[in-house]
């Protein structure tokens, strides 16, 4: 059983470093706008589908490291994954229950509120910026990745039980 919480723990830990790193490439100008809500993506299938491991603390901690790795305020993306983070804990049973469409469909919400948060704190924050509505672009691009992101991150789990 070590064995078992001990891959997990590296699973994990590997998933949210893989999901970092595709957070900081640098995208070209015409599609940097699309890139998906990777670290909030990654938090949310750990939070449904291990939610006894991974929860608040986890989402504290990997928004600051978002928060350094991509100059933001510090605090800005915790406090967002936090609340995904919550809804995604509180609700774990329900979403795992639901069809993959709807699922999307849920992720697509989850980030596209994170979106406009992280939207309206920049806006007070500086006096001449517009809201825009390409911040839904993260949504929709997550939302139409999670089912692929699902099948990898669970058939990492299956591979484990394989082995073990």
């Amino acid at each position: 059983m070590a064995v078992n919480k001990y891959y997990n723990s590296w699973i994990i830990i590997l998933s949210f470093i893989a999901s970092f790193i595709l957070t900081i490439i640098p995208l070209p100008i015409s599609v940097a706008s699309f890139n998906p809500a990777w670290i909030a993506m990654v938090l949310i299938y750990w939070c449904l589908y291990m939610p006894e491991r991974v929860g608040i603390n986890i989402a504290w901690i990997t928004g600051i490291i978002h928060d350094v790795l991509t100059n933001a305020l510090l605090g800005q993306h915790s406090l967002f994954l936090c609340l995904i983070a919550y809804f995604a804990l509180k609700w774990h049973k329900q979403i795992r229950s639901f069809s993959d469409w709807q699922q999307a469909l849920i992720i697509f919400s989850l980030i596209l509120i994170n979106q406009l948060l992280l939207e309206i704190i920049i806006y007070f924050l500086e006096t001449n910026h517009p809201i825009k509505l390409s911040i839904i672009y993260p949504a929709i691009t997550s939302m139409l990745l999670w089912k692929w992101l699902f099948i990898y991150l669970h058939d990492l789990q299956h591979h484990r039980q394989k082995i073990l």
